[in-house]
């Protein structure tokens, strides 16, 4: 018959359960994958076998142990790989950032200090009990083209060529500087969604003609309302139509009623991206701006490197 141990202290029960654990831990090393136990897993975090807690057991104010938990120090780092991916930032994108933008002229300066003086309006911050909040400006910011894309194909074809390389807007770092923008935002534990305009308004064209009650529609819908900083690629790409101009007012409308920020980029000018997305929609969209937009234009850089290659 087993005797039953006694203990006369607290520093015993403690030695004893750090022994049953350790016990377990070495069963677990003989004898892997036993009962199905972590059988052929491997983790990514090894500490916390990718829960983001820790288990401890310590002495408690009236000399019993208790078991708490502690957040692993992988968490944030799984946190913004999530906020990341959910971002959707687009793959030919994915090493964009502010050190290898290039900054070859006044025009790619202006816009990178332009950038970074909006980045400064974000801030995270907690109160005296620990509660986080985000500071969000309601500002918009947005880089467009000095003469826009629509204006030049109203030219005449003998004029076009000229006009295209006076006032170039095409490869200059517009979204190169907006995706860096947004990762050091989701870096800093902002929700942010990146969409670009082709793509994106054509998804929300189809799924609200699908038969499914507007359950998809409405889930689109609400991640580009709800995210708090919505970057819109190439706004204004997509032909006009009056459906297409509803979808942009509804958008930028809710955003603007939200004084949730949209940072935007285009190959339009201001007239013609009004043109594009309806008059209404561009008051708000650029209105809302305020100092934080800028005309822009310069060398193609995708030209000048394929040239180099």
């Amino acid at each position: 018959m087993k005797t039953e141990q006694r203990f006369t202290s607290i520093d015993q029960v403690l030695a004893h359960l750090q022994e049953k654990v350790q016990n377990k831990l070495s069963e677990k090393q003989k004898h892997p994958g036993e009962h199905g136990e972590d059988e052929g897993i491997k983790y990514e975090c090894p500490k916390c076998k990718d829960t983001e807690f820790i288990s401890y057991v310590v002495e408690g104010p009236n000399g019993y142990p208790y078991e708490f938990g502690k957040v692993c120090d992988c968490r944030e780092r799984k946190a913004w790989k999530r906020r990341f991916k959910k971002a959707m930032i687009p793959d030919e994108f994915t090493n964009a950032n502010f050190e290898n933008f290039q900054r070859n002229n006044r025009s790619q300066e202006d816009m990178y200090q332009l950038t970074f003086d909006y980045l400064k309006n974000f801030k995270i911050v907690k109160d005296q009990n620990g509660k986080v909040e985000k500071k969000i400006p309601y500002q918009n910011f947005g880089l467009l083209a000095v003469f826009g894309e629509q204006r030049i194909k109203e030219l005449p074809m003998s004029e076009r060529s000229t006009v295209k390389v006076k006032h170039n807007n095409y490869g200059v770092g517009k979204t190169h500087l907006q995706i860096s923008l947004a990762k050091r935002l989701i870096k800093d534990g902002f929700k942010v969604l990146v969409v670009s305009d082709v793509i994106f308004v054509e998804e929300l064209m189809q799924a609200k003609m699908m038969k499914d009650d507007g359950e998809t529609y409405n889930k689109l819908l609400q991640s580009a309302l709800n995210a708090d900083v919505l970057i819109w690629d190439d706004i204004g790409k997509m032909n006009w139509t009056e459906a297409r101009e509803r979808m942009y007012y509804t958008i930028i409308n809710e955003r603007y009623r939200k004084q949730k920020p949209i940072v935007f980029n285009s190959n339009e000018d201001r007239g013609t991206l009004a043109d594009k997305i309806g008059h209404a929609a561009a008051s708000r969209l650029i209105g809302q701006a305020e100092e934080f937009i800028s005309d822009v234009e310069g060398q193609d850089w995708r030209l000048k490197k394929g040239a180099k290659q």
